[in-house]
């Protein structure tokens, strides 16, 4: 390359966006900690206004609603991300996005003052949609402005962002900080600093330069983005990657997500891009995220016990992500992503063991924490930060946004179908709560061994190239059936 790659401007601009994916994190597990104040709130918002205790059914509604409603705006703000995206730009969008995390930090953190959880409910959805649209915009604005050697690394501090905030929510929310009666408001309120973080170190750095080349013809601003990003005024390289994806992309330009799903040649990314996601969310990882402490408590530790082994998982997912930054630029994406699905089915049937003979052998309860430890491992080295960034790796410039859209679409979905449907799988299933997600991580497993192939190192036009060798050689298998037929 002509230039070394890491300058300390890029890594300002990569800080000041994964900023949104940190919000992402921190609203993901910020709820979880404070339940029980939470649902005491609510039964006190109603005996103020009605003069009467409130049903507990009644009270287990709102409280689930003001849990899942988060997800809910995730899915608007994905669907939206795409056209946010291509209409303001990666930054623009980014900094835009900023009022709606400003507006829900305010809802939440008022709602005690104001004795409303109906201010509680529509602030989770407002920073849902805030949220939706930062794992969309966030992900494609930093594959756009890394340099091609250092794509995969940079791409997984997006997954390091999410990991150091849903860390940050775990420790805030201990009952002895803010997970209390008195400071919750505060604890939710709280989102509204990375929104304020960004929007003060944003501005500061400069749009996508993909974004200005291609989608605006701005070379003269694009060549300024670069020279600042490289800190080199040797940017011919990047300028010819750029101009060789337009010149493959001519006919993509903007392209709707219904011209997306309808395009023969994208139909094999678009599914490896929708089935990484799903191996994503319905790895288990959530019903481990959301429900750990009921978990680790079901595996036969003291509740205290429990909410410091929940922190220890969310410690180990930051350290691991770290570990895995230099990893994914040298063992390749689709080399992590087999091994982390692995090594998630082997310690889930680890976790189904531990927990189906705990009654009789009590040091199954210390395999049944170290299991589930190692299960967030192999998420951290490969599911937690792979799809975000391959997803943006397999589409030029063309459909990206619009991929970007339905994959972030697919990703909260399957997000809020885990979290509304985990609890009545442990009833269902009981011990046997983590079999499905083997199963599921095993077609994962076969799924990704056998379509999802490398872009470590290549070109958005050298990854497009591999499809359409794929579309060329069905379609001439089709003419030659053609005739016989």
């Amino acid at each position: 390359m002509a230039y070394s790659g890491l300058t300390c401007f890029l890594c300002y601009a990569i800080f000041a966006a994964v900023l949104g994916m940190f919000q992402f994190g921190y609203n993901t597990g910020v709820i979880n900690a404070p339940q029980s104040v939470i649902e005491n709130f609510i039964g006190d918002c109603w005996k103020e206004r009605y003069n009467n205790n409130i049903e507990g059914s009644k009270q287990d509604l709102i409280w689930s609603i003001a849990v899942s409603i988060f997800a809910i705006g995730g899915m608007i703000g994905g669907f939206c991300g795409g056209i946010v995206g291509n209409r303001f730009g990666r930054k623009k969008g980014l900094l835009l996005n900023n009022l709606l995390g400003v507006g829900g930090a305010c809802l939440m953190g008022f709602s005690q003052m104001l004795y409303s959880f109906e201010m509680l409910i529509l602030g989770r959805l407002v920073i849902g949609i805030n949220c939706g649209l930062n794992t969309s915009l966030v992900p494609i604005y930093i594959s756009e402005i890394a340099p091609l050697n250092l794509r995969g690394g940079l791409g997984t501090v997006n997954q390091l962002a999410v990991t150091v905030g849903l860390l940050l929510s775990q420790v805030l929310g201990i009952e002895q900080l803010l997970g209390n009666s008195n400071a919750w408001p505060l604890l939710l309120g709280l989102a509204i600093v990375p929104a304020v973080m960004q929007m003060v170190l944003l501005p500061v750095c400069p749009e996508s330069p993909r974004y200005l080349l291609m989608s605006r013809q701005l070379e003269d601003e694009a060549r300024r983005a670069l020279r600042r990003l490289r800190a080199s005024s040797h940017v011919e390289e990047d300028i010819e990657e750029i101009r060789a994806e337009e010149a493959a992309s001519q006919t993509e330009a903007h392209m709707s997500m219904l011209q997306l799903v309808r395009s023969s040649a994208l139909r094999m990314p678009l599914t490896i891009g929708i089935v990484m996601q799903l191996s994503q969310q319905l790895s288990g990882i959530n019903a481990v995220l959301y429900y750990s402490t009921s978990l680790f408590t079901a595996a036969g530790l003291e509740e205290w016990q429990s909410k410091y082994a929940t922190l220890g998982v969310g410690s180990v997912m930051v350290i691991m992500t770290l570990v895995s930054i230099p990893l994914m630029d040298r063992a390749g994406r689709r080399t992590l992503h087999l091994y982390g699905l692995g090594g998630m089915f082997v310690f889930s049937l680890f976790i189904t063991i531990s927990l189906l003979i705990k009654e009789m052998m009590s040091w199954m309860t210390f395999i049944s924490v170290i299991s589930t430890l190692c299960f967030v491992i192999f998420f951290s080295v490969g599911p937690g930060s792979i799809p975000w960034m391959i997803t943006a790796e397999l589409f030029s410039q063309g459909p990206r946004p619009a991929a970007m859209s339905i994959a972030v679409l697919v990703n909260w979905l399957s997000n809020f179908l885990v979290g509304i449907g985990f609890p009545k799988m442990q009833e269902a299933f009981e011990n046997y709560t983590f079999l499905p997600f083997s199963v599921l991580l095993a077609c994962f497993w076969v799924f990704t061994y056998y379509k999802v192939p490398e872009t470590k190192n290549k070109t958005f036009e050298e990854i497009s190239a591999i499809f359409q060798r794929g579309v060329d050689r069905e379609e001439k298998r089709d003419t030659e059936v053609g005739p016989d037929a």
